[in-house]
């Protein structure tokens, strides 16, 4: 399975989960120029959502959530606080969560992690 499919089942699969949790789905792969794409961005409640999600067909390479790297949290910071300059949404709260998938089970399994890095210091 290539990795463009496998990311994009993922993303299917978690944004059905956030979903059925109550949670309303913004956008999907937003390109925010130089700082890269975010997977998801949804609303819980009055909470901006941004989500990264990360999956794996396998264990060959560890655990989905492990090749959330430092660099690759910087870059969503950077990409969130674009978007909410766009979108004039400076003032609304917000959080990163991240989802991680692990297809390889049936069906595949999936770790949600909210607030996985500190929002409140970044943005």
């Amino acid at each position: 399975m290539s990795q463009r499919i496998v990311g994009r089942r993922a993303e299917e699969i978690a944004a059905e989960y956030l979903q059925g949790q109550g949670y309303k789905i913004v956008a999907r792969n937003v390109y925010v120029g130089r700082w890269g794409e975010i997977d998801l961005i949804a609303y819980e409640d009055e909470v901006l959502v941004f989500v990264e999600v990360k999956a794996r067909s396998s264990l060959r390479f560890g655990l989905p959530e492990e090749a959330l790297t430092q660099r690759k949290r910087r870059q969503l910071v950077q990409a969130a606080r674009a978007y909410r300059q766009q979108h004039a949404l400076a003032e609304v709260p917000c959080r990163f969560d991240v989802i991680a998938v692990e297809l390889w089970h049936a069906p595949p399994q999936l770790r949600h992690y909210k607030d996985a890095f500190g929002s409140e210091e970044v943005l």
